[in-house]
């Protein structure tokens, strides 16, 4: 059994680690670290746990983690898990990292959208953690860095039209929306109750850090440079994202030789569900789940293409791609400890 540490499991992410680990065949659950927590039993920070572990809360410190764990995810906030990798790597461990220090492979732009880079060698050996795009270069790599749950989305929707040219680049509007579980655990005005439900609104308009991500993935599909409007909202829900990418067709098609197209190039892929024509995705069907649904429309007035995509932000757009990257890592069968059916209704 291979020993596994979750670095900053306090956070909804870490305890969404926990709960699809713990049910992996070949992993076994050895440490969780928490600063605010540290010396509490884990079970009392997430009661849905109790009767499931007897893991205390360590402090964040790489010693002990390096000395638990043959494995690491590193589930801290940004720069601070870019104090924290180096060490892990210099002890042998291999590395899953959840934030966004090790995404942007350019050192200054990640310095532009977020804070200086305190260990910008690793950004260039850092694999970028989306299985379906990179599958080859995640499982010889020591260090995975973990896509952000809005690129995620809007990666696998627009890919297939990327590769084969079908779209125009300069032409993309993104329109994203997310449950409040995306704001993280540590309480903040914007995501108390009373200012959420009922509630429905736009944030990060132009601004939002997860902008160069996406930019930085497409660009790489297209093979040019790519510059999107990227909108996120917040929706009054717990888990979800829905992304709607708008973009000019280069030539005239229809709906259904698009889905023909999304099903053969997704055809091979376990989490990727593209809905039959009439049919479109619900973040309510893949709560809990490491599924992305997919669905496609041609609108034959426009001549646009109208992409859909579903993720429950928390599982493939975090903890669950985190297991299914390091499942690529060790050799072990992709889909173990993620054969989850969604949670309906």
């Amino acid at each position: 059994m291979i020993r596994i540490a979750i670095v900053g499991a306090s956070g909804y992410t870490g305890v969404e680690l926990y709960r699809l680990l713990a049910n992996h065949p070949q992993v076994e659950l050895a440490c969780v670290t928490s600063r605010q927590n540290a010396g509490e039993p884990f079970a009392e920070v997430f009661p849905s746990l109790r009767g499931r572990t007897d893991l205390v809360c360590d402090p964040v410190d790489v010693d002990i983690v390096a000395a638990k764990a043959d494995f690491v995810f590193t589930a801290l906030p940004h720069q601070t898990a870019m104090e924290f990798v180096p060490g892990l790597l210099a002890a042998g461990k291999k590395v899953v990292d959840l934030s966004a220090d090790y995404r942007l492979k350019d050192a200054a732009l990640y310095e532009a959208w977020y804070q200086p880079h305190t260990s910008p060698e690793l950004l260039a050996e850092a694999a970028y953690g989306l299985p379906e795009l990179y599958r080859e270069r995640i499982r010889p790599a020591r260090l995975v860095a973990n896509p952000g749950c809005y690129p995620t989305s809007v990666a696998l929707a627009l890919a297939p039209l990327l590769k084969e040219r079908l779209i125009d680049p300069a032409t993309l509007i993104i329109d994203s929306k997310s449950g409040a579980s995306g704001a993280g655990r540590a309480a903040k005005v914007d995501t108390l109750f009373c200012e959420v439900n009922e509630g429905f609104k736009a944030y990060g308009v132009g601004k939002h850090r997860h902008t160069p991500e996406i930019e930085q993935t497409l660009s790489d599909l297209a093979g040019v440079p790519v510059v999107v409007n990227f909108t996120p909202h917040l929706l009054p829900v717990n888990r979800g994202i829905l992304s709607t990418c708008y973009a000019n067709l280069r030539e005239k098609t229809d709906t259904a030789r698009l889905i023909e197209l999304f099903a053969a190039h997704y055809r091979d892929e376990p989490f990727v569900r593209v809905q039959p024509q009439g049919s479109l995705p619900n973040v309510a069907c893949v709560r809990g789940g490491n599924q992305c649904d997919l669905g496609v429309v041609v609108d034959p007035r426009t001549q646009r293409v109208i992409v859909v995509s579903a993720i429950d932000n928390l599982v493939k757009g975090a903890a669950g791609q985190a297991v299914q990257n390091m499942n690529l890592m060790l050799g072990f069968d992709e889909t173990a400890g993620l054969n989850i059916i969604p949670l309906y209704p």
